[in-house]
């Protein structure tokens, strides 16, 4: 009827236009999980704020429980490297800020590791003396000040490590059918991260078969997420799917799903599985794109195109820039990882990981908006 229920039942949800989770603190909300069936960004945001007021007589429990319960809090102060920090910001605050304005993200990363190598060789202590800081004190001081100045740059000028602007999403290229013998395939490029996702139709004797909490049924819509580690230049064993493969894989299946024709109208069972080639950032909303094209190669009837984008955020204080299409380190030194996945019509999936408390609902409303 058009209003938002608070831990809805099973049978409820059978009917409904949204599958929200949303976990927070008192004070803000923390993380978003969503499937929706092409809901407004008004509607979607309403949907986060009624969670956050609805979790507070839980969070309310939890503090009596712990005013009775708990252990007294260890005294622990942190440690002050600001000293540190300000003779490393002497010696490569100008450098750093140079090499974060590299485009291309391997020569970037090369650039960084050399400006790494001069501050250890600056704090090397000289034969027979005492380190003045330890190599652990040193590399923790020089992450937190690479964050720094990415983050300074942004909000001082607007502009980002690969020179676009707050709004500008890179360069994207897509190519349909590039495998001869699939079902339907795709390539999706959008700046430095790549996926080529392949769609295989079966018939219903591939439907798979769920034993869940609420009982057992049939699957005929199923999506492999793989991250292989080449992707980001790296090696390492390639077996079971860990964390990155079952939630990100699961974030682009939520996306497509509202999409899918019903059994009536294409009774085929429905296998995409998406290789990450190359990655530099929001390799899964990469995946909802590719995944939306490869199904219409292999000529399944989505009711409409799904396309998928990730948003990020940089606050200090009362400053803050929304950042659309994320880069890898954009996602690393921000504060939030914003993915947003839908029609031209409406969202079809949500996901939110924020790193800070003090996310207001005009910082959320504004990220939906530059999302669509």
């Amino acid at each position: 009827n058009g209003e938002y229920v608070l831990n809805p039942h099973v049978d409820e949800m059978q009917e409904s236009k949204l599958d929200l989770i949303v976990a927070g603190t008192s004070d803000a909300v923390l993380m978003v999980e969503s499937e929706a069936k092409e809901l407004g960004e008004d509607l979607m945001l309403g949907a986060v704020m009624f969670g956050h007021r609805g979790f507070q007589p839980v969070i309310d429990a939890i503090i009596k429980l712990a005013e009775v319960a708990a252990k007294d809090p260890r005294d622990f102060t942190a440690p002050d490297y600001s000293a540190l920090e300000a003779e490393m910001l002497k010696i490569v605050e100008g450098e750093l800020r140079d090499a974060y304005k590299i485009t291309d993200k391997q020569k970037r990363y090369a650039a960084v590791d050399a400006v790494k190598a001069k501050v250890k060789a600056a704090f090397a202590p000289a034969e027979g003396e005492e380190a003045k800081y330890t190599s652990e004190q040193i590399g923790t001081v020089f992450k937190e000040l690479q964050a720094k100045v990415v983050r300074w740059n942004i909000l001082d000028t607007g502009s980002r490590i690969d020179g676009r602007d707050l709004k500008t999403v890179r360069t994207i290229v897509s190519e349909v059918g590039v495998l001869p013998r699939t079902h339907g395939s795709a390539l999706f490029t959008r700046g430095e991260t790549q996926a080529l996702v392949v769609a295989t139709l079966g018939t219903g004797e591939d439907e798979q078969y769920v034993d869940s909490l609420t009982g057992m049924y049939k699957e005929k819509f199923l999506l492999h997420y793989n991250f292989p580690p080449y992707s980001v230049g790296e090696t390492g064993r390639m077996g079971s799917p860990g964390r990155r493969e079952i939630g990100h894989g699961k974030l682009a299946w939520r996306a497509i799903r509202p999409m899918l024709p019903t059994s009536d109208q294409f009774p085929y069972t429905l296998r995409v599985v998406s290789e990450i080639t190359e990655s530099n950032g929001s390799s899964s909303m990469a995946t909802v794109c590719g995944t939306s094209l490869a199904l219409m190669d292999a000529g399944v009837p989505l009711a409409k195109p799904v396309a998928g984008i990730a948003m990020g955020l940089i606050k200090e204080g009362e400053r803050f820039a929304v950042l659309s299409d994320i880069l890898g380190d954009e996602d690393h030194l921000g504060d939030m990882d914003f993915k947003v996945a839908g029609t031209a019509n409406g969202i079809t999936s949500l996901q939110m990981d924020i790193k800070i408390e003090g996310i207001t609902e005009e910082i959320m409303k504004i990220a939906l908006d530059q999302a669509k």
